[in-house]
């Protein structure tokens, strides 16, 4: 069976704040890649959707033994991660080419996405084009600028997550942009285009595993 529903998780770091000898994807946490840990709730959500893995290109062949392993029934496509995530999803998304499908674009290293925001996001984006996870921001913030720091309403700003999701027509057109450095994220390169980005509810576990602390935590949390 086919789905209308694809993934691209974006596992193309070399992990090098981790401080481990391996990319942080690739770490065990209770026995079992972070990477595959990540996938897993991808599945649990759809089990026929497509998933594409953006990986650096020393650890392609490694990653294909690793998938075929914990995922023996499933085709999972794996791709040459890029310079920069940009050009790691830019290689994930030539493999769609239902242009009509939805495409969720997600960390590797966050394997605690809940199912609830995945589905929430898959469908709006089905409704409404595009749909990325957020939460509020509980600290209070000061923005500082040229050596002077001011107080800002945190009501006024969200902690972005992902998956981030979009009908793959727009998202690939949005792509065709020349890369900026100001793409810190898929819907920034989308807003690229002038599209108005649909926010949806996160959940608070769903966090980027990117330094030792995460790592406790990850274990912690399992």
């Amino acid at each position: 069976m086919n789905s209308h529903y694809n993934v691209i998780i974006v596992a193309g770091g070399t992990g090098t704040r981790m401080q481990f000898n391996v990319p942080k994807q690739f770490i065990e946490i209770k026995g079992k890649p972070i990477l595959i840990h990540t996938i897993e709730k991808f599945f649990e959500f759809d089990e026929f959707i497509n998933v594409i893995v953006c990986v650096h290109p020393d650890y392609l062949t490694s990653s294909n033994f690793m998938l075929a392993e914990y995922f023996p029934d499933k085709n999972i496509h794996t791709v040459y991660g890029g310079e920069t995530r940009f050009h790691s999803v830019k290689n994930g998304l030539h493999v769609i080419t239902n242009k009509n499908d939805i495409v969720g674009i997600h960390d590797a290293a966050r394997p605690f996405v809940s199912i609830e925001t995945i589905k929430r996001c898959f469908e709006t984006a089905a409704k409404h084009g595009n749909a990325i996870p957020v939460l509020p921001v509980n600290e209070s913030l000061r923005m500082v600028s040229n050596g002077i720091n001011k107080a800002v309403r945190r009501d006024d700003y969200k902690v972005v997550q992902t998956p981030q999701c979009f009908i793959v027509s727009k998202i690939k057109e949005a792509f065709d942009q020349e890369y900026s450095p100001f793409f810190t994220d898929d819907a920034t390169v989308l807003e690229g285009m002038d599209e108005r980005i649909h926010l949806v509810e996160g959940n608070q576990e769903n966090i980027k595993i990117t330094n030792p602390y995460d790592l406790k935590f990850a274990e912690l949390y399992l």
